[in-house]
């Protein structure tokens, strides 16, 4: 018996030797005629081909063979039914599997099938055999679907013609479920081809051989319990069921091509790590799937993924996804951040390059660099140990000759600085749970059309995603939400970035940020944020705030829009740029900042909105739109609504041009800025000059570089009402800040003008 809920039930029946009154010439229930006497029935003691056996003469249209002997019919077991026969003398008959189907008061049971497919003896002494399975189910294999039959009579019919003579050899009744489950119900055991499971052994062949069987005969793959190793790639195309565990080598892959998700690998491994880099590993190398689904599971991680060592490559363009689960890190010293310090020369002829290196070979790709004159968010790109040389992602604005610089070597969930181009990587529905222990996804030294999607970054160490050099060319990180790990730290004390990036055309649309020093450090050029909610207030009064949004290109040719700017600011610098003086380049602009929500609470009074801070001097605007913007401040008054950060350098108000900033509305703001700006001046003593105060409204309190317009409300008069019709003019960038107006008469005059004065040329 193979199946335990058999165990210690006569499903066997006994031979013929032990008496025909066993044996029913009818439907087998109690009471039913035997052959015990009966004359055309006869036990031959010694048979050539049987031994003992039943010799029987067919007298009935239907001659019926049935064991008395009670056969349980139970869900999922599985009897088959055997036995053999050959045709003496007479008519040849034709034999079949047969038996009575009964309740639990041994009632017939309707509408089940009492018999199997017959067989026709065809010959006299020829022994035949046949079979049929018993089973409560009608899959493929089953010969009697006996679902709601208690019990059953079981045995054989002969039929046809009357007057033969055949010989029976004992029947047998067999629990055949075991068989029945590897061979009938779709799966082939691996063990069955030579696997042995024992962790040492190299199980790849078997395996590859009952795959083959498996593919060829349409079933599935079962690998049942112990520790199977295989020692090389293994490529399973069927459905595979993991009982036991698989042991492979860290360069050999595991792709299944019909099981490809996540629970399926941790099953296989018995880890959900290990089982995340192994699905990962098998992501990159075969295209029956593009996507490695996560299946909405938690899955813990103790130590950082590099995808490139993982995946052996480094480089990558097709498109792959990682999609819907939750990875969550374990705390431990795997996630560590690793620092050395290192003297380095930096010359800005060779704007992204450190040279003479000392110690280069311990300092990791994709580090962190600090150190005087180093902007933020400026890493490792690549390094070169025999020229001791290091490719930096952007350039220093003013660490010229040589220094000890600190690299800090950041450790991330997903990490693929390890690839020098990758692109199409995509994340999708992805949690990263980092604890205030890792950072979360770095991006490769090169490539574009990275897409993150609807993930969330959960208390970072550092950095949510970090850019290492021009793999964010072309980034998408759309509706996702960032949560950082200091969110009881004042603002000023916060040292954790969302983004950053270093390359163009980003886009950055419908995230929610939540509490980080910085949302976006924007290296590169050609970005679009929209639609973002970044808040980095605290619960201080008279409060200091730390820039939302950096842009590190003076020209950033770039557009923020929609979005809602929570008590933190814009900030657009040339931190990057390894000669920051203007030299003859594109200054300050390309920039449109327009239909924001700008709030604030409880802050200082110099906090500004938008700050322009240049690291070189001579630089100005050329190019900046502000436009449909609200902005608002609550319980403070901050003096006015944009500014220029001049610890390095301010800008040359003379060069303005193509500055509009207009539209805006301002709650609680003392100066609200406009350009052009359009004023009424009331001139109530006549006097030939004019002194038109513009009281710092032009944009960044600069010059009143401009008269567009200027129109009379009424008439022009003299001292003593007299109508003027002299026409006056308009000298510019007067006053001692070159913020003022001064209109001209020919006489003395008094009365109303609208002026239009601009802060900028637009000529």
């Amino acid at each position: 018996m193979n199946k335990a809920v058999t165990d210690g039930l006569i499903v066997m029946p006994p031979e013929f030797a032990e008496g025909l009154d066993h044996w029913s010439s009818g439907d087998g229930t109690p009471g039913s005629a035997t052959y015990d006497g009966a004359p055309n029935a006869a036990f031959v003691p010694s048979d050539p081909d049987f031994g003992g056996c039943l010799e029987l003469l067919k007298t009935a249209t239907t001659q019926k063979l049935r064991w008395m002997g009670a056969v349980p019919v139970i869900n999922g077991c599985y009897l088959q039914v055997t036995a053999r026969i050959k045709a003496v003398s007479g008519a040849l008959p034709a034999v079949r599997i047969a038996g009575f189907a009964a309740d639990a008061g041994n009632g017939a049971v309707s509408g089940v099938v009492l018999s199997a497919d017959p067989v026709t003896l065809a010959s006299y002494g020829d022994v035949v055999e046949v079979r049929a399975v018993i089973a409560t189910s009608n899959k493929g294999g089953v010969d009697l679907n006996w679902a709601g039959v208690h019990h059953g009579f079981i045995g054989l019919d002969l039929t046809g013609a009357n007057g033969g003579v055949v010989r029976i050899d004992d029947l047998r009744i067999e629990d055949v479920t075991g068989f029945w489950l590897r061979d009938m119900l779709d799966w082939v055991d691996v063990r069955d081809f030579g696997a042995i499971g024992d962790g040492v052994t190299d199980d790849h062949a078997a395996f590859v051989a009952a795959a083959a069987e498996a593919l060829s005969s349409g079933r599935s793959l079962l690998v049942p319990e112990g520790v199977y190793a295989v020692d090389s790639t293994l490529t399973i195309e069927v459905p595979v069921r993991f009982s036991g565990t698989l042991a492979m080598p860290a360069g050999a892959r595991l792709q299944l091509t019909r099981n490809y998700d996540f629970a399926t690998y941790a099953k296989a491994f018995n880890s959900e790590g290990l089982g995340l880099r192994k699905g990962l590993q098998a992501l990159f190398h075969f295209t029956d799937h593009d996507t490695f689904d996560l299946g909405g599971r938690r899955i813990i991680l103790d130590a950082p993924i590099d995808l490139a060592e993982t995946a052996g490559l480094d480089f990558y363009s097709i498109r792959r996804v990682v999609k819907n689960g939750l990875i969550e890190v374990t705390p431990g010293a795997a996630w560590d951040s690793v620092t050395v310090t290192s003297q380095a020369s930096y010359s800005p002829a060779q704007p992204t390059t450190l040279t003479g290196v000392a110690n280069v070979a311990n300092i990791a790709v994709g580090s962190r660099i600090s150190g005087a004159g180093v902007g933020r968010e400026v890493y490792v790109r690549a390094r070169n140990v025999s020229a001791q040389t290091i490719t930096l992602s952007a350039g220093l604005y003013g660490a010229q000759g040589t220094q000890v610089l600190t690299f800090t070597q950041l450790k991330y969930i997903f990490d693929l600085s390890g690839f020098d181009f990758i692109e199409r990587f995509e994340l999708d529905g992805v949690e990263f749970q980092c604890k205030g222990e890792a950072s979360a996804v770095s991006l490769g030294a090169a490539g574009q059309l990275i897409a993150i999607r609807d993930c969330t970054f959960n208390r970072p160490r550092d950095k949510a995603i970090t850019s290492i050099g021009r793999g964010c060319q072309g980034l998408l990180v759309d509706q996702c939400l960032f949560m950082s790990n200091e969110m009881p730290s004042r603002s000023q004390d916060r040292t954790s970035i969302a983004v950053n990036v270093n390359s163009n055309d980003v886009k950055l649309r419908d995230n929610v940020v939540v509490r980080f020093a910085t949302f976006a450090v924007m290296g590169g050029t050609y970005h679009m944020l929209q639609g973002n909610h970044f808040y980095q207030g605290d619960g201080e009064q008279n409060a200091v705030r730390t820039p939302g949004v950096v842009m590190t290109y003076p020209n950033t040719v770039s557009v923020i829009t929609g979005n809602y700017i929570d008590n933190c600011f814009i900030e657009h610098g040339n931190e990057h740029d390894a000669t920051p003086e203007f030299n003859s380049e594109y200054s300050f602009g390309g920039l449109s900042v327009t239909n924001n929500v700008f709030l604030v609470s409880n802050v200082i009074a110099s906090f500004r909105f938008f700050v322009v801070k240049p690291y070189g001097p001579d630089h100005f605007i050329s190019g900046l739109v502000f436009t449909g913007n609200v902005l608002r401040t609550v319980n403070a008054q901050p003096t006015r609504a944009e500014g220029v950060d001049t610890t390095h350098a301010g800008l040359d108000f003379s060069r303005f041009r193509n500055l509009v900033w207009q539209g805006n509305t301002y709650n609680g703001i003392a100066v609200q800025t406009e350009s052009p700006l359009v004023m009424r001046h009331e001139q109530n003593t006549a006097a030939t000059t004019w002194a038109v105060k513009t009281g710092g409204k032009l944009p960044f309190d600069g010059w009143a570089r401009t008269v567009s317009g200027m129109a009379m409300e009424g008439a022009a008069k003299g001292p003593g009402s007299e109508i003027r019709t002299g026409m006056p003019y308009a000298d510019i960038q007067r006053g001692a800040q070159g913020n003022e107006v001064h209109v001209t008469w020919p006489s003395p005059t008094r009365g109303k003008m609208v002026l239009t004065v601009r802060g900028d040329n637009p000529l």
